[in-house]
């Protein structure tokens, strides 16, 4: 048993929205008393899931620093982020990069894509010279299955979404980071680039040890590439486990409601006991 502490750890995070003010509104509870825990010496690829609302995204948010927490912390390599030094957030924001579901938000329309790794390659100082920047950037791309003479040198309206997400891989790549929140990263690509997407993250994991937390609607793709997986309803976890345990035997009516809505073949399979499970999450089991 590793004597190191966890690479990532959220304690008891809770995150309220609002509230407060001449009337003393409660304000609205989007995580509560939310934890877990990343090994340090074993990647894996922790996948969040939940419908709208439920609070995956605010889990993303507060781990990538977008927000803070209103009780409870975030703990990385043992040192809390809120209290980290500049240098200590320096190399946090090197080592925890984020994928985003519109990639195309992530550009600037007037500059070639090139851009978003030679900002990367700039500021971490990953290269002593423009042909070594270069060869990383290339190597980047090729690893997420994009040819560069046919990628570098376009603006990112000539890609499509799909090529454009992969760049966004790229551009974590190129940092090799410990830790990539990946924000419900291929739902809005077609279904022919998903599955490419979905492939690159285990390879990240088995070849370069990155570590993933994966923000997902679709327990269809956490199955496809998650270790261990984690439920959200309303702010809170109703579920959690090895991702295939949780999908094999699912104990909370929420869960089986997710798995009821895949897609099958059959629409009067996905919609048998719908009702009942709706009922079932209302009486909150």
């Amino acid at each position: 048993m590793s004597t190191q502490p966890a690479l990532l750890e959220m304690r008891s995070v809770t995150k309220m929205f609002g509230g407060g003010g001449l009337r003393r509104t409660r304000g609205t509870l989007a995580l509560d008393e939310f934890s877990l825990s990343l090994p340090p010496d074993e990647p894996s690829i922790v996948a969040i899931a939940g419908e709208s609302g439920s609070g995956k995204t605010t889990a993303a948010q507060l781990v990538l620093g977008l927000l803070t927490t209103t009780t409870g912390e975030i703990v990385y390599r043992g040192r809390p982020t809120a209290s980290m030094s500049r240098s200590e957030r320096t190399a946090f924001r090197r080592e925890v990069q984020a994928i985003l579901q519109d990639p195309y938000e992530a550009y600037n329309p007037f500059y070639k894509v090139e851009h978003v790794f030679n900002t990367v390659v700039r500021s971490f100082g990953l290269a002593h010279s423009v042909a070594e920047a270069r060869r990383l950037i290339e190597q980047a791309l090729e690893f997420v299955g994009l040819r560069p003479a046919e990628t570098l040198g376009r603006y990112p309206h000539q890609l499509s979404g799909g090529q454009r997400q992969r760049i966004m891989i790229a551009r974590a790549f190129l940092l090799k980071p410990r830790i990539i929140v990946a924000d419900e990263p291929v739902s809005k690509v077609d279904a022919s680039i998903r599955s490419m997407i979905l492939e690159i993250m285990p390879r990240l994991k088995q070849v370069v040890g990155i570590s993933f937390l994966y923000i997902t609607h679709d327990l269809s793709t956490a199955y496809q590439v998650s270790d261990d997986l984690i439920i959200l309803h309303r702010g809170r976890v109703v579920e959690r486990g090895k991702t295939q345990e949780v999908i094999d035997r699912p104990q909370h009516a929420y869960t089986k409601l997710l798995m009821n809505s895949i897609p099958v073949p059959d629409p009067d399979v996905r919609w048998q006991g719908r009702l009942d499970l709706l009922e079932d999450i209302a009486a909150g089991t």
